[in-house]
C-alpha cells in the first residue's frame, strides 16, 4: 500500500512554493472535475507551456523555485518537477518530487562535451497523489523539442507513472534510470547544487553566461 500523504506534500515549500501568485494563477487554468483529470491537464500546462532548456541552469534558490519558471518560461526538469508539483499543491492535489540519475543517450554535442559524461545525475520527476495512490509524471521535455530529437512524448493520463522511454522513435537509445534517490516534500537544492559544483563543473560555470542557444543547436543538428 501506498504511503499516504504527508500535510507537506500540500503545504507551500522554499522552492515548491505553491501559493506564489504565479503559481496560483496557473493552477487556475486546470480542466476537469476530479483530482485526476486536473492533475492531467496541469501535466500538460507545465510539460509544453514551459520550454526545456539544460543550458540556462540556475543553482540559486531563486533559479530552483517553481514559480522562476514561470518568471522565465523556461525551466530545465528539475525546476520544472518543481512546478508540478507546485501547482498540483495549489490545486488540492498531494504532490512531492522525486529524483533518478539516468544515462540519457540523446543531447546535444554542447551539453556532452560540457557534462563529459552521459549520467545525469539528480534528473527531476513529480509524483501525484491520484486515487490513493502516488504516481510519477515527467514534465520536463516540451513537445516541440520531443518532435524535433525525434522522441516519443511522455504522455500522462493519471492512472499509472510515465517515465521516459528506453528508446526514440528510431530505436536508438535515449534515456536509461541507473539510480533511484526518492522523493522530497521541497527540492534538496544543496544537495544537487553541491554534486553538480563536483560533476559537472564546466556545465555549471557555462551556464553563467548562457543564452537561448539550446533551441538554436537544436535545430542545427536535427535538420
Amino acid at each position: 500500500m501506498d504511503t499516504q500523504p504527508s500535510p507537506a506534500t500540500l503545504a507551500p515549500g522554499v522552492l515548491v512554493d505553491s501559493t506564489h501568485p504565479a503559481v496560483v494563477a496557473l493552477a487556475a487554468r486546470a480542466q476537469g472535475s476530479s483530482d485526476r483529470e486536473r492533475a492531467v491537464s496541469l501535466y500538460h500546462l507545465v510539460r509544453d507551456g514551459f520550454r526545456y532548456d539544460p543550458y540556462r541552469i540556475d543553482l540559486g534558490e531563486h533559479g530552483m523555485k517553481a514559480s522562476t519558471v514561470i518568471e522565465k518560461g523556461f525551466g530545465w526538469c528539475v525546476p520544472k518537477a518543481a512546478l508540478l508539483a507546485a501547482v498540483a499543491r495549489a490545486s488540492g492535489i498531494p504532490a512531492r518530487v522525486g529524483y533518478a540519475d539516468v544515462r540519457n543517450h540523446l543531447s546535444t554535442q554542447r551539453l556532452r562535451d560540457l557534462l563529459k559524461t552521459d549520467l545525469y545525475v539528480w534528473h527531476g520527476y513529480t509524483e501525484l497523489w491520484i486515487d490513493g495512490r502516488w504516481l510519477k509524471a515527467t514534465p520536463a521535455f516540451n513537445i516541440e523539442l520531443c518532435e524535433r530529437f525525434g522522441l516519443l512524448p511522455l504522455e500522462w493520463d493519471g492512472t499509472a507513472d510515465s517515465i521516459y522511454h528506453p528508446f526514440d522513435r528510431a530505436g536508438r537509445q535515449h534515456m536509461e534510470y541507473v539510480n533511484q534517490r526518492g522523493t522530497f516534500d521541497d527540492v534538496p537544492r544543496e544537495r544537487i547544487a553541491d554534486d553538480f559544483a563536483q560533476l559537472y563543473p564546466d556545465w555549471v560555470e557555462s551556464a553563467r553566461a548562457a543564452d537561448d542557444q539550446f533551441q538554436r543547436d537544436v535545430e542545427q543538428e536535427t535538420r
